[in-house]
């Protein structure tokens, strides 16, 4: 679950939004009424949204989120009027605030992010074509030569690139150089 920051000029209306915030089951790591004290809050954390209103009384909204990290979304509460709709990241809610209206935004943009997360991971995880196929020749090689179904090829690279540090890749290049030699 995305960790929040909540960030608005009046501390009372920030302590009142967090408070709705932990009881619909959100982490709420830092309450804030400067944007210094909520990029603070954000370069701690890989990630996050960040809950505020247009106006600190350091910064606009708008110069907030060019500062915030490109992982962090941010959900302005604000008169319409006040929201510009070219800025990436930014969700507007209207103001006065529905708590309802509060919950599930925060719900939509949390699996935003956990959509765009696993993306990621695939992103990182999925290998070359030339990696892809020294895995899989190592693989077959065990599978020949170790009589191992697929499977347990697989999971004996794993434990091996697990157990010398070292990635699956580079791990079925020593499998193959050793088993060929």
């Amino acid at each position: 679950m995305a960790k929040i920051i909540v960030a608005f000029p009046n501390r009372t209306n920030a302590a009142n939004i967090r408070n709705i915030l932990v009881r619909g089951g959100y982490s709420v790591i830092g309450v804030c009424t400067t944007g210094a004290q909520a990029l603070q809050y954000a370069e701690l954390l890989d990630e996050g949204i960040l809950a505020c209103g247009y106006k600190l009384p350091d910064m606009l909204y708008t110069h907030l989120r060019e500062y915030l990290p490109p992982e962090f979304e941010m959900l302005l509460v604000a008169p319409p009027d006040k929201w510009r709709e070219d800025i990436k990241g930014v969700v507007g809610l209207p103001a006065p605030l529905k708590v309802y209206d509060l919950i599930s935004t925060m719900e939509m943009m949390q699996q935003t992010m956990d959509r765009r997360r696993r993306r990621r991971k695939k992103e990182k995880s999925a290998k070359n074509p030339d990696q892809q196929k020294k895995i899989r020749e190592a693989k077959e090689l065990l599978m020949e030569r170790n009589r191992m179904s697929e499977e347990e090829a697989h999971r004996y690279l794993q434990k091996c690139s697990m157990d010398s540090g070292t990635n699956l890749v580079e791990t079925a290049e020593m499998v193959l150089s050793v088993m060929a030699g």
